[in-house]
């Protein structure tokens, strides 16, 4: 029997371990989260590790409303203490979660800390992660630097003034990047009720009145412009399902018109100015070489009643079931046709569509970038063992495994980094089997490459930050 998540976790062979060794030792450009600039810019130590582990990730969150923990211990206003406990309760009912794995190498990586948790070595932990934390080095800052990190994407809104990254970028004492992402959503989410308010978020922050689609377009430029000048090199868009309807934009100005005026439009309306709006917003992706991310198939917000009570990104979200290839295959073929499509990196929350993404690569492939369309990592309800092995094999049959851009966290969390230590002890082992059963040659000096590559080398590439 195997020890509990000992140095060999995951890697079942001499091969994989070979390769994990050159792997693990590479940067982590982490091009698509959720961290706070401005919490990246104050720097404060957290209070404890509740607040660390606790305060913002839904992941958690689910899992412990499964275990049938109530509400007042994950979200509501029971003390850090009691929330920490109910989480420790909680563990050990995680078989086979990627939570358990997770915890573990956090506590391990940030804190040595070796003992599993539950309710018997709660206080325990509790009382040491606590002391380290007291004695230092848990800012966001610090704990971005032990884990290595090389570039940390945010996500970002038009309307945001990027004030932080400005701030940041001026201390020259910390070494990480830390870049915008442009994500539009809300500028292309024309029927949903809090366009209207976004929309005025938009005109104060730029100054200008945006009454026609026309200056929609200008203004949106504008913040094209200052992403640009704050070294934005990714835009990243959530589709649920992917629009494909053409209109002219003399269209796209009444449908802009009636919801000023605040009628209701159609659901062929909506997709009809999401079209064109993203075309247009594609367009200038490409003209500035950044890379354009389509994350497909959340379905948002399913529990109304705790939606009221909660808002968004509270863990009430799943995996939508809709067919994606016909209207990806045009609306990437739109931009082809005008020489016009970024180098774009697809994502799937349904696992049946990896195989319908993974041979849309090969459709728009060019000598523009090596692997220009892109196979995302298993992401949100995918990023565990089972999920990255199937999304890494899809990839190895289909595409190019050795110019795969790799993992990214999409958390919230500044503990969240061992899931790029995750992401490539199983890239290793799936290569490492290859090896082991006669499958690929045992040429060292490629594949050691190649998971170098993969781990770091290949998405600083890929996103123009050599």
């Amino acid at each position: 029997m195997k020890k509990f998540m000992d140095a060999d976790f995951l890697l079942s062979t001499e091969t994989a371990k070979k390769l994990f060794a050159e792997a693990n030792d590479e940067p982590i450009f982490d091009w698509h989260c959720h961290l706070s600039p401005k919490e990246i810019y104050e720097n404060k130590t957290p209070r404890d590790i509740a607040e660390l582990w606790l305060s913002a990730d839904h992941y958690k969150w689910r899992g412990m409303r499964g275990v049938g923990i109530d509400e007042e211990y994950i979200t509501g206003s029971k003390s850090p203490y009691e929330k920490f406990k109910a989480w420790a309760k909680a563990m050990p009912n995680f078989i086979g979660n990627p939570l358990y794995h997770w915890t573990h190498l956090e506590l391990q990586r940030y804190f040595g800390i070796y003992e599993t948790l539950n309710e018997k070595t709660a206080d325990m932990i509790w009382e040491k992660a606590n002391s380290m934390i007291a004695e230092g080095g848990f800012t966001p800052r610090e704990l971005i630097e032990k884990s290595n990190v090389y570039c940390v994407c945010t996500t970002d809104d038009p309307a945001d003034t990027l004030e932080y990254h400005a701030l940041i970028a001026e201390d020259k004492s910390f070494k990480c990047k830390v870049l915008p992402a442009f994500r539009p959503d809300k500028a292309l989410a024309i029927e949903a009720p809090a366009y209207l308010s976004w929309l005025s978020i938009l005109r104060e922050v730029s100054g200008k009145k945006i009454l026609t689609y026309k200056e929609l377009k200008e203004v949106i430029l504008e913040r094209i412009e200052h992403f640009a000048e704050m070294g934005c090199r990714a835009t990243d868009h959530a589709f649920t399902p992917v629009p494909y309807v053409r209109m002219e934009d003399s269209d796209i100005e009444k449908i802009f018109a009636k919801v000023l005026d605040g009628k209701e439009i159609s659901s062929y309306e909506a997709e009809g100015y999401k079209t064109e709006l993203f075309r247009f917003l594609a367009k200038e992706y490409y003209k500035r070489g950044w890379g354009m991310e389509i994350h497909i198939g959340p379905m948002r917000n399913n529990n109304t009643k705790m939606f009221k009570k909660l808002g968004p990104d509270a863990g009430y979200d799943s995996i939508a079931d809709n067919e994606v290839a016909y209207k990806l295959s045009r609306l990437l073929d739109s931009l082809d046709c005008e020489n016009s499509l970024p180098k774009t990196v697809l994502f799937t929350l349904n696992p049946k569509d990896n195989y319908v993404l993974g041979t849309m690569l090969g459709n728009f492939q060019s000598s523009e970038a090596a692997s220009k369309i892109q196979f995302g990592t298993a992401w949100w309800f995918n990023d565990n063992i089972d999920g990255m092995r199937e999304q890494i094999k899809a990839l190895g049959n289909l595409g190019v495994l050795s110019k795969f851009i790799g993992m990214v966290t999409d958390s919230r969390s500044f503990l969240s980094y061992p899931r790029h230590e995750y992401f490539r002890r199983i890239v290793c082992e799936f290569i490492g089997n290859l090896v082991e059963n006669g499958e690929y040659p045992d040429d060292m000096d490629f594949l050691g490459d190649a998971v170098r590559d993969i781990a770091f080398r290949n998405a600083k590439t890929y996103f123009g930050l050599e």
